[in-house]
């Protein structure tokens, strides 16, 4: 009689091993779920401002903090509190918290704090209506294309995740906004600053791509389809570097800013992972995996840990830059179900919580732990809470 023994312990042992590996990819999650849980704690314990749904910009906060990112001078001294991008990062966090853990608590805590803090950053005395920089009661003050972009992704993504209508509405606005700042100077494209229309920037046209695809994604508006179809053409004819990498902007003059920064490579990632989930055309897939791999050569370097793991290391590339850039590899990831690129991410984020992590919770912008800042800035940390909690979501064993 023929024996089935060996084929049923063979079973048995395969049974076991994914068994195995199931469960050591369901602890690295619950581990980096509970990492952006225990950033968000330490977010609120020392960047709340005194009353309110607001933040402070740092962490130890200082009367003569000057913000150096705004396209005019900070000139904000009273009872100063975070700007509306830091804010905004807190959002997104959040938001990720949120998808990863479907726990009620976060689409309380967006609903009660986050958002309606936000609100006082909303000016309504300018058309069309959108977010300024700065809390409405101080007055005007300028208002970005790109800062409104973030914000429309994230209620976009809150709307995704509760139902509420009035998110997809919000950003719906937003876009509306976005349009305004969209013209045929330079042959289309968004600019930055409403207030000084010296530029388009990847950062207004890259992420303005992706909102629009998620908007036709979410809508079936095929006017959605068509924009973002036209603002990534538009950025990667202009704005495309031979390398695969992105530039910042083209300014008005036809000069082209050759600064590279992750975060505009990677959401021109996410727009081509975008196209190529809405098509099927495998030109986007192909053109997404050629981003990918050039955006890890040119923004990683080797690194080797202390234990002696040889990693890729994000080295002064922006906490919150490599946040967003690691949205368009999430993209890809799940077009192409390949873990290797966010296998990087990981190894960054298992560095900064072992090396650059301080006594205090926050996690320091130098995530080697080799250079210390005398104040940690709340993007950052926010940042932080995003990455954690998105690799938390994620199954790359």
């Amino acid at each position: 009689m023929k024996s089935f023994l060996p084929k049923a312990i063979s079973a048995l042992f395969l049974a076991i091993s994914l068994l195995a590996c199931q469960t050591s990819v369901t602890q690295e999650n619950n581990t980096s779920i509970a990492r952006s849980e225990m950033l968000l704690d330490s977010i609120f314990k020392y960047y709340q401002a005194e009353g309110g749904n607001l933040f402070n910009e740092n962490y130890p906060k200082s009367s003569n903090d000057k913000v150096t990112y705004l396209a005019s001078t900070d000139t904000v001294t009273k009872d100063k509190v975070a700007y509306l991008w830091p804010t905004s990062g807190l959002f997104s966090g959040v938001n990720a918290l949120l998808k990863t853990t479907r726990d009620n608590k976060y689409q309380a805590l967006l609903q009660e704090k986050i958002i309606p803090g936000l609100e006082c950053y909303y000016d309504t005395t300018r058309t069309p209506a959108c977010f300024q920089s700065y809390i409405s009661e101080a007055g005007h003050s300028d208002r970005f294309y790109d800062d409104n972009i973030w914000l429309g992704i994230d209620f976009l993504e809150t709307y995704r995740l509760t139902g509420n209508k009035k998110y997809l509405k919000q950003s719906e606005e937003i876009w509306k906004f976005l349009l305004s700042g969209n013209d045929d100077v330079l042959n289309g494209g968004i600019y930055w600053c409403e207030q000084k229309k010296e530029s388009k920037n990847t950062c207004s046209n890259a992420p303005a791509s992706v909102l629009a695809l998620q908007l036709f994604e979410t809508t079936r508006d095929s006017a959605y389809y068509q924009k973002g179809l036209e603002l990534y053409t538009w950025t990667k004819v202009n704005l495309q570097d031979s390398d695969y990498i992105y530039f910042d902007n083209l300014k008005t003059d036809g000069r082209t800013g050759t600064e590279k920064y992750a975060y505009n490579t990677g959401q021109m990632l996410q727009a081509a992972s975008l196209l190529y989930k809405l098509t099927g055309n495998r030109q986007f897939l192909t053109e997404a995996q050629n981003v990918a791999r050039a955006g890890i050569n040119y923004f990683t370097v080797p690194f080797k840990t202390q234990d002696g793991t040889d990693i890729r290391f994000f080295r002064n590339r922006g906490t919150w830059f490599v946040a967003i850039m690691m949205r368009g590899y999430i993209e890809l990831y799940l077009q192409d179900n390949n873990p290797e690129y966010l296998q990087i991410f990981a190894d960054n984020l298992e560095l900064a919580w072992e090396s650059a992590r301080y006594d205090n919770g926050l996690i320091n912008s130098d995530w080697s732990g080799e250079k210390k800042e005398k104040q940690q800035w709340l993007l950052n940390q926010a940042a932080m809470v995003e990455m954690y909690a998105n690799l938390g979501n994620m199954n790359l064993k």
